[in-house]
């Protein structure tokens, strides 16, 4: 008997390592395919290019908000782009605005940490507006 419950002991130690093993791996799993989406369709920092529309600088002069304008070819609409840019870090930029049907880009500054890109108020460099997450 004394052998019986050992081994009864031993599987259940197995068993529970397996699926252990299974769990952390179907994460590990999910997880990459997660991010794998997440880089693939809503990373800001893969966005196209464009063509340079116009830019403008903040009042304290921080911060200049470049435009630019994608064309996705025949079957997508004009894109508006804007990089705000660092100034004062070495010229550091990040993607704060996307947003389809637009081929143009009206910037206005209200203060000195305030953007207005075509109607969309944007605290920087905080905020960012993504039209495929609205």
């Amino acid at each position: 008997m004394g052998t019986e419950n050992i081994s009864k002991n031993e599987k259940r130690i197995v068993y529970k390592t397996v699926f252990m093993t299974i769990g952390i791996v179907g994460l590990l799993f999910v997880g990459l395919l997660a991010y794998g989406a997440y880089w693939a369709f809503f990373d800001m920092n893969r966005l196209p290019m464009g063509e340079y529309l116009t830019e403008e600088s903040s009042p304290d002069g921080q911060y200049t908000l470049k435009a630019y304008v994608a064309n996705g070819g025949a079957t997508t609409s004009y894109t508006v782009r804007g990089e705000l840019v660092f100034n004062q870090k070495e010229n550091k930029v990040k993607n704060i605005y996307w947003n389809d049907k637009e081929d143009s880009a009206e910037i206005q500054w209200l203060d000195n940490d305030t953007v207005l890109i075509n109607g969309h108020s944007l605290d920087v460099p905080i905020d960012k507006f993504d039209f495929r997450n609205q």
